[in-house]
């Protein structure tokens, strides 16, 4: 029988070789089996339960010493070069072992106080990572409103809980029970939670809180640091890529103003202009055409082919009102050729990457020496709108003695009045005259005609053969820069000098009957007026009022000897029956309603609309009674000769 202290003696043997807990049991079968006294078996007892007591603390010690020996592990990590991607996966990695969890998780918080999934480790599905955890649901976001840890020993069955079906399908599916969630606490804010969970139902003891809650401080800090760390480097990147492109802003300006130096010495040494443009295409690696203000080029130094000729025209525009070069769709810049006020042309450049801002400035530059160039060889430019206008005055005021000295004046500004020219007279109805005869000077220029100002309207004498054509081209110019319509007269053409005062004075009467007819701010001519036209005419021109009016039907019954012209004015004359006229003509209604489309195809689909078919019956009637009269005269003659 063991002696009075053998049995103590033996629980601290016992205590010191850390037995396992078996042991203690079997010692106390063995006393018991001996037959102790109960005082020595409740003592022996107390011994035991206190070597138990002794053995539990040394074990929570030991567990103790080694979570804070993880968490100095863990925050010497957490100062190491991580990325973001690269330190939240640590940090569940290292809560998940830690801890023994059977899976742990991180979210992270977005402005707007959602939050999603953003790593896990230890999972067996595919759901868990990106997961949406919404505003409110779940324990992290209860964890965050709180600032503190919240746990549950088994998620799926805790009613205290607001659930979201996303979450729990992926609690579902991982088989997971006991969930705790602990704030990223950041100062005031929450960076997100770390979650541990076990696919068992149980209890997480204050130690495991408190590890988990040293861990996510730790991680909060780590996230805050990385976060700025690669702001940091973002800014030092932008730095940096600022500072090159400094360097390449720097050294671009540097050969702007080389070749702009260059340019120069170029003209001042008497350059022609192809060298110049040769030289200009070279320094922004392109292809660049000249054209003259009326849009012909002057030189190119290659082929710039699927020009959009009107948006060109359109840029043309703008460009010289900007005062600036103007990108059109495919890498082509446009840039005016001025001197002053006056324009003399335009660049055209293919360029073959995207231009920079400086290659723009000089292009802007290269477009002022091509305007240097362009008037030391022809002179000053501006010179020339008095003469325009001396030219012009002497073409209204005397036309019948237009001489050859006139003449000679005319040619050597490259006007040959002998050719098809159209007076346009336009009326400003704003009362910005000024802008507008600057205009009309830069106008006459590049259409190659000549400009003049009478009774407070604008005179433009252009080449061309449609005087209507030509009226709506200058109304679609001059309107928008004004900002407001301008009221045009036209009419032409000419076939010599001495018809240019006739043509002005048919043109001014266009315009009054535009505006008698309520019609300011439009176009007229005299082939818009139709039979007004006519009568405002200096030689009411008959014929060609008629060849215009149904002059396809005339020559459609010349060719194929129809009836068309006899159909079209029983027609009218049976107040547009078909079935009357048919009877006139004695035919069928049917061959009738066949002339009439064959009418409508030469005459268009609105010949019998009010307007056109008054001008169509005028028409015939003037050619009946032309013939009338001409008959007439043909027989008086015969007579007279037979007599």
């Amino acid at each position: 029988m063991p002696g009075e202290n053998s049995g103590a003696l033996s629980v601290l043997e016992l205590l010191a070789a850390d037995a396992p807990q078996g042991r203690y049991d079997a010692l106390l079968a063995e006393v018991h089996a001996t037959g102790a006294g109960e005082e020595a078996l409740a003592e022996l007892g107390r011994a035991v339960e206190l070597a138990r007591s002794v053995r539990a603390g040394t074990t929570r010690r030991k567990q103790r010493e080694a979570a804070l020996t993880a968490l100095v592990d863990t925050a010497h990590d957490l100062t190491s070069p991580y990325d973001i991607d690269g330190l939240l996966r640590l940090i569940t990695r290292r809560a998940r072992r830690l801890l023994g969890f059977d899976m742990a998780w991180l979210s992270l918080s977005r402005p707007d106080g959602s939050a999603y999934v953003r790593t896990s480790e230890g999972e067996t599905t595919a759901l868990n990572v990106g997961l949406e955890l919404g505003t409110g649901r779940g324990l992290g976001s209860i964890a965050q409103a709180r600032r503190s840890p919240v746990w549950t020993a088994d998620y799926l069955t805790d009613p205290s809980i607001a659930h979201a079906p996303g979450i729990d399908a992926v609690v579902e599916a991982e088989g997971l029970h006991a969930i705790i969630a602990v704030p990223l606490r950041r100062g005031d804010s929450s960076l997100g939670a770390l979650y541990g969970s076990d696919r068992a139902v149980r209890q997480f003891t204050p130690d495991e809180i408190g590890i988990m809650l040293s861990l996510a401080d730790l991680a909060a800090v780590a996230i805050g640091k990385a976060r700025l760390l690669e702001q940091t480097r973002d800014e030092v990147t932008e730095l940096e890529a600022f500072g090159s492109r400094t360097n390449t802003a720097l050294t671009r300006v540097r050969y702007l103003w080389e070749c702009h130096a260059r340019l120069a010495g170029m003209v001042l040494d008497g350059a022609g202009l192809p060298t110049l443009a040769r030289a200009t295409a070279d320094a922004l690696d392109g292809v660049l055409q000249v054209r003259d203000p009326g849009g012909r080029p002057l030189t190119a130094t290659g082929e710039l082919p699927g020009l959009d000729e009107e948006a060109v025209t359109k840029a043309a525009l703008q460009a010289l009102t900007d005062r600036r070069p103007v990108r059109l769709p495919g890498d082509l810049w446009l840039a005016p050729v001025l001197a002053g006020a006056e324009d003399l042309g335009v660049l055209l450049l293919s360029a073959s990457a995207p231009l920079a801002e400086e290659d723009v400035r000089l292009l802007q530059l290269a477009a002022q020496s091509v305007a240097s160039l362009m008037l030391i060889q022809r002179g000053t430019a501006a010179a020339e709108g008095p003469v325009h206008d001396e030219l012009l005055a002497d073409l209204l005021e005397r036309p019948h003695s237009v001489d050859l000295h006139l003449l000679e004046r005319t040619r050597r500004l490259g006007i040959d009045l002998d050719r098809p020219h159209v007076v346009v007279v336009v009326r400003p109805e704003g009362g910005e005259l000024g802008k507008a005869v600057a205009w009309a000077s830069s106008y006459a220029y590049r259409a190659g005609g000549l400009k003049g100002v009478r009774r407070g309207c604008i005179v433009l004498v252009l080449p061309g053969d449609d005087a209507s054509a030509a009226a709506h081209r200058v109304s679609g110019e001059l309107s928008p820069l004004l900002g407001h319509a301008v009221s045009t007269g036209a009419a032409g053409p000419t076939a010599a000098p001495g018809e240019v005062a006739r043509a002005y004075a048919e043109a001014v009467r266009c315009l009054d009957a535009l505006t008698a007819l309520d019609g300011v701010g439009g176009t007229a001519s005299l082939r818009e007026l139709g039979f007004l036209g006519l009568l405002l005419s200096a030689d009411h021109d008959v014929e060609s009022f008629i060849a215009a009016t149904v002059g396809p039907v005339l020559e459609y019954d010349t060719d194929r000897l129809t009836d068309l012209t006899r159909t079209l004015e029983a027609y009218f004359a049976s107040g547009a029956s078909p079935t009357h006229a048919a009877e006139t003509l004695h035919v069928h209604p049917n061959t009738v309603s066949r002339r009439l489309e064959r009418i409508a195809e030469l005459l268009g689909p609105h010949w019998q609309k009010p307007a056109q078919a008054l001008e169509i019956q005028l028409a015939l009637r003037l050619r009946k009674a032309r013939t009338v009269l001409h008959d007439r005269r043909t027989a008086a003659q015969q007579a007279e000769q037979a007599g």
